[in-house]
């Protein structure tokens, strides 16, 4: 009887192996001498060179064309699933009144206390042609939740009817003015999305953007942080913000990132006359791999050294102030 051998091994025999022969002769060549970092696209002489060629390439374009033309095809803009939002408390309520939030409803409690602040409050809703709605106080506590402090009122805030990311482009040269717009990175406070879209109206922007995910959206917080600015700033809403930047140089527009190692100091900045985007990320992260590839230039707002770095909301007004500023001189 033949003899079995173990359980699942091969009976092949090994045969020789063949040699490499000259196989790899070509990777032990070389890759050649190290291109100049000019000619590295993502290096930062790489993005100065090509900015800068766009830039010679827009000066020179026959009839001076600002570079916002209007995106075919393009798909309508992404919304958040977000209900209604209930603002409650007297003095959030009063407050928000006063920012002139867009509430599409007012609550208050029967039998309340009238003191000065519901008055107030009351009068606002009514003058601006606000549903008032009396309801019984388990009902508003119910609206409100468990948790929160209502004090007898609350107002109903609608989910923002974002615009589309090219439409501030394109309105901003129906106009014939220069489009300058913010765009956000992983910025998730809402107050300081409340004071960027405050700055953009004070500087002359056309409108902040806001990616699909990871962002902040514009919440009552935001409403009442911008003071009234975003009745008429449009914030806009990117499904993907690094393809967003991308169609927008395709357009003219030319993107500037904002981060404290960038390679250009904002005082040196030469493209203030150009369409621009400033894309602002946030306090702790900065600005994600992805976006920074995609921006022309990166530009750093000189501090003093016993300031780490600036949040959000500060940055973006002084970056859309110097921008403002060189555009008067111009």
């Amino acid at each position: 009887m033949a003899k079995q051998g173990r359980p699942g091994a091969s009976k092949k025999k090994k045969g020789p192996t063949v040699g490499s022969g000259g196989q790899g002769r070509q990777a032990l060549e070389g890759r050649g001498p190290t291109p100049k970092a000019e000619d590295r696209t993502w290096h930062p002489a790489g993005k100065r060179k090509a900015a800068n060629d766009r830039l010679a390439a827009a000066r020179t374009r026959a009839g001076g064309n600002s570079g916002g033309g209007q995106q075919s095809n393009r798909s309508r803009a992404p919304k958040k699933n977000v209900d209604a939002e209930i603002v409650s408390g007297r003095n959030s309520v009063l407050e928000a009144l006063r920012a002139k939030i867009p509430a599409s409803a007012f609550y208050i409690a029967a039998r309340v206390e009238m003191d000065d602040r519901v008055k107030e409050a009351l009068s606002l809703a009514t003058k601006r042609g606000i549903p008032v709605l009396e309801i019984m106080r388990p009902e508003l506590d119910r609206m409100t939740g468990e948790n929160s402090v209502n004090q007898g009122i609350a107002i109903s805030v609608p989910a923002y009817d974002y615009a589309h990311p090219m439409d501030l482009v394109t309105k901003a040269v129906d106009r014939g003015q220069t489009p300058l717009i913010v765009a956000l990175d992983g910025v998730t406070d809402p107050r300081n999305l409340g004071a960027i879209i405050r700055s953009t109206a004070a500087f002359g922007g056309h409108g902040v953007i806001v990616p699909q995910r990871r962002s902040v959206g514009v919440t009552a917080a935001a409403w009442k942080t911008s003071a009234g600015a975003a009745a008429r700033t449009p914030v806009a809403m990117a499904a993907n913000l690094t393809q967003t930047l991308k169609a927008m140089k395709a357009e003219g527009v030319f993107v500037l990132g904002l981060d404290g190692s960038g390679d250009m100091m904002l005082p040196n900045l030469e493209l203030a006359d150009r369409p621009l985007v400033i894309v602002v990320g946030s306090e702790g992260k900065g600005l994600s791999r992805l976006v920074t590839e995609t921006c022309d230039a990166i530009v750093s707002i000189p501090i003093s050294a016993a300031t780490e770095s600036l949040n959000a909301g500060i940055a973006a007004s002084v970056a859309l102030y110097e921008v403002s500023r060189r555009r008067a001189a111009l």
